[in-house]
């Protein structure tokens, strides 16, 4: 990978080694094995900063991809340089090479030579029934129970979280923007234990970060939207500012697909609202599901573009002529698809649902709950498993798989064109210890600094 200065590259990559290194101690708790600031003068250094108030200022020193090298006709490098960017009221207002730059009395901070990249989206978790921010809580075997099994359990976990779920979901907030996270969609539950509690405290949690971060929130009725009779629930929680209506696995829960889905859609249409459902069935049932939602959106069309199906396990069931059929009427209704990028035994058809113009988008779903124990918050991570899955592990294949942590923003396009950062939009973006995003998204490094509408939220930048 093709970098404009090698003795450079080597002071960058030593830097950030130095902090990786000290940042996986200090989390480990072992905050007196190494004195950091001893090894890395940078550390000591006063100029070091964690807030930036200026409304208008440069962020200098910042590496942008420019385009690919080739041989033979193949993408084998990414050539990036340093810029200057100024930043004004969270926009993007200047991009100037460094070799170009001029005197200015504009506030300054360094980047360092760290390389920018557009700011992660974590497009499914749920944030308000967390286990993270306190001690740690393994789930419970799930060997041999079913999804009733998991909800009658929920009912029992549910009211010992909401006491602190507040605190739960802004520890779980601070955790997505230092992984580089600044947008987000969050469900929250819907049911007869928690009633309207679950999503009035993550509305409290999210309204301390509206500066620093946006999430749209889906009424999710985990319990089953028919199973727990929350329809008015749902309705009334429509009116307290949600963006979607909910749904959940309609015959395994609800036990009457067309019913669960015609009351999920009644609630949509009637309020106004998009849909995000849940559908992990992966039986006959929840292919016939998926058939039957694209349907009834041919004959809404006000929901044509305003459907997300979530998991979708179904799809990586369907072969041939089925799914291809099934992925043009996903197409045709401009359903959006978000996914955990899930390992098993059979893969979610994601790259042809992308080829076919449907947004793929990818999230957490878990951190550390009662369902899962093994989320990090990273959307590189995810852009990472893809890579690893569908088999992009050359430079342009990982820099293509990045889209699917970035709502598809990439820093190149396909014939190696600068596209991003763009004058006058927002500064949602992230600095990371890599030389290119192929990189970043071969080996997840640590992400420096978030920055939220030109705000750094997470990490630190140093004063020029």
């Amino acid at each position: 990978m093709h970098n404009p200065s090698e003795q450079s590259r080597r002071r960058f990559l030593s830097h950030s080694a130095r902090i990786t290194a000290g940042g996986a101690l200090l989390a480990s708790g072992i905050a007196g094995a190494v004195d950091v600031s001893a090894s890395d003068p940078a550390c000591k250094d006063a100029r070091q900063v964690t807030s930036i108030t200026e409304p208008r200022y440069q962020l200098r020193n910042v590496r942008l991809e420019e385009g690919f090298e080739r041989e033979d006709g193949i993408v084998i490098a990414t050539k990036t340089a340093l810029y200057d960017l100024e930043i004004s009221q969270g926009k993007i207002t200047a991009i100037q090479p460094v070799k170009n730059r001029v005197a200015s009395s504009l506030p300054a901070f360094d980047a360092q030579e760290l390389l920018l990249l557009p700011a992660t989206r974590d497009m499914h978790i749920h944030l308000d029934k967390t286990f993270y921010g306190g001690p740690w809580e393994a789930p419970r075997p799930r060997k041999g129970k079913t999804i009733m099994d998991m909800i009658a359990r929920e009912q029992t976990i549910i009211p010992r979280l909401l006491p602190d779920s507040v605190q739960h979901a802004e520890a779980l907030i601070a955790l997505l923007q230092a992984k580089g996270t600044t947008v987000a969609r969050s469900h929250c539950n819907i049911d007869p234990v928690s009633g309207l509690k679950s999503l009035e405290h993550l509305q409290t949690a999210l309204a301390k970060h509206q500066q620093d971060f946006s999430c749209e929130i889906v009424a999710f009725p985990q319990h089953g939207l028919l199973h727990s009779k929350v329809d008015a629930l749902m309705r009334e929680a429509m009116q307290m500012g949600v963006q979607y209506v909910g749904g959940l696995d309609p015959t395994n829960v609800d036990g009457a697909m067309e019913a669960s889905l015609d009351a999920m859609f009644a609630i949509a249409l009637d309020t106004h609202k998009g849909v995000d459902i849940h559908l992990h069935e992966s039986t006959p049932a929840g292919i016939a599901a998926i058939k039957y939602m694209i349907k009834t959106v041919q004959q809404n069309p006000q929901l044509k573009g305003n459907v997300t199906l979530s998991h979708g396990f179904a799809l990586s069931v369907m072969q041939g002529d089925e799914l291809a059929e099934v992925i043009d009427g996903l197409a045709e209704q401009q359903f959006s698809v978000a996914s955990t990028v899930p390992i098993g035994k059979r893969s979610m058809p994601l790259p042809q649902l992308s080829e076919k113009g449907i947004f793929v988008m990818t999230g957490t779903d878990s951190v550390i709950d009662h369902w899962s124990p093994f989320g990090t918050g990273s959307m590189l991570e995810k852009a990472n498993l893809y890579a690893q899955l569908y088999g992009n592990p050359d430079e342009y294949g990982l820099t293509r798989s990045l889209a699917i942590a970035t709502g598809n923003i990439l820093p190149l396009s396909e014939a190696g064109e600068r596209q991003w950062p763009v004058l006058n939009t927002d500064a949602e973006m992230m600095l990371v210890a890599a030389s290119c995003s192929a990189e970043a998204v071969a080996r997840v490094p640590e992400v420096i600094a978030t920055f939220r509408q030109g705000r750094l939220v997470a990490g630190a930048v140093q004063k020029a």
